[in-house]
C-alpha cells in the first residue's frame, strides 16, 4: 500500500485538487443569487400598490402619469413637507414630460415623523385623488409648500385648494379624515419601511434604488442608461 501511494503520489494530488475545486464551485453556485436581475432589485409588489398603474393613468398638464407603452417604472417615496421633495417635483415633471410614454410614475407617501404637517398634506392629496384630481393637488401642495409648512393647522389651506380645483368640499373634508385615506398613507409607509426608506425623496427605477444629486442631467443619464439596456 505504501508503494502504491508513493508510485501514484502525483496522480492522487491531482485528484484531490480537482475535487476541491469541484466542490468549491458547487458551494459558490449554491450561494449565488439566482434571481433574474441585480441582487439589489426590490420586488415590485413592495414598490407598486396593486392596480396603481391602471388607476392612476390620468394627465396633469403636459405629462402622463402612466401608460401601457412604458418600459420603465419610476417610484418615489416622498413627503410633501420635505424641502428636498419639493425641489425634486419639477425635475420629476420635466422627466415625465420629456420621456412621455416611456415611464410610468408612482408616488408613495412617506411622511417623516419630524414633519408635523406631512401626514395631513398626504391626506389632502389622497382625498383629492378620490375625486379625480390627485396630480393637480399633488403639484399644488408642493408648489405652495412654504405657504402651509409652518402653520399649526393647514386644513383650511388645503380646503381652499380643493375649492380652487372644483372639488366637492363636503366630500373632500369627509375624505380628508377618513380611514380609507389614512390607511392608504399608512400602507405606503409600511411598504417604505419594508424596503428600508430612511429619507425622502427616495426613487426606484425599475426596482433599483437611484442615487441622485439633485440634477436633472444626472436623472436623465440614469434613465437613458436604463432605456438602452431594455
Amino acid at each position: 500500500m505504501k508503494n502504491f501511494f508513493s508510485q501514484n503520489k502525483v496522480f492522487i494530488i491531482i485528484i484531490c485538487v480537482t475535487m476541491i475545486f469541484l466542490f468549491g464551485g458547487i458551494f459558490l453556485l449554491s450561494g449565488k443569487n439566482t434571481t433574474n436581475g441585480p441582487s439589489n432589485k426590490v420586488n415590485a409588489s413592495l414598490l407598486i400598490p396593486q392596480n396603481a398603474i391602471e388607476t392612476s393613468g390620468f394627465v396633469n398638464g403636459n405629462y402622463l402619469a402612466a401608460t401601457n407603452s412604458a418600459t420603465l417604472t419610476l417610484v418615489e417615496f416622498g413627503d410633501y413637507e420635505c424641502p428636498a421633495c419639493g425641489e425634486y417635483n419639477p425635475i420629476v415633471k420635466q422627466v415625465l414630460t420629456n420621456y412621455s410614454g416611456k415611464i410610468n410614475y408612482v408616488f408613495r407617501n412617506y411622511p417623516l415623523p419630524q414633519h408635523a404637517n406631512a401626514p395631513i398634506s398626504s391626506y389632502a392629496v389622497e382625498a383629492a385623488g378620490l375625486q379625480g384630481k390627485y396630480w393637480q393637488m399633488h403639484d399644488k401642495v408642493y408648489d405652495t409648500q412654504n405657504d402651509w409648512v409652518n402653520l399649526p393647522d393647514p386644513t383650511n389651506i388645503f380646503v381652499g385648494y380643493a375649492n380652487d380645483l372644483g372639488l366637492n368640499i363636503n366630500q373632500f373634508t369627509k375624505d380628508l379624515n377618513s380611514s380609507t385615506v389614512k390607511n392608504k398613507v399608512q400602507n405606503d409607509m409600511n411598504d417604505g419601511n419594508t424596503v428600508g426608506i430612511t429619507e425622502t425623496p427616495t426613487f426606484f427605477l425599475n426596482g433599483i434604488k437611484m442615487t441622485l444629486t439633485g440634477s436633472y442631467d444626472q436623472f436623465k443619464s440614469l434613465i437613458d442608461s436604463s432605456l438602452i439596456s431594455k
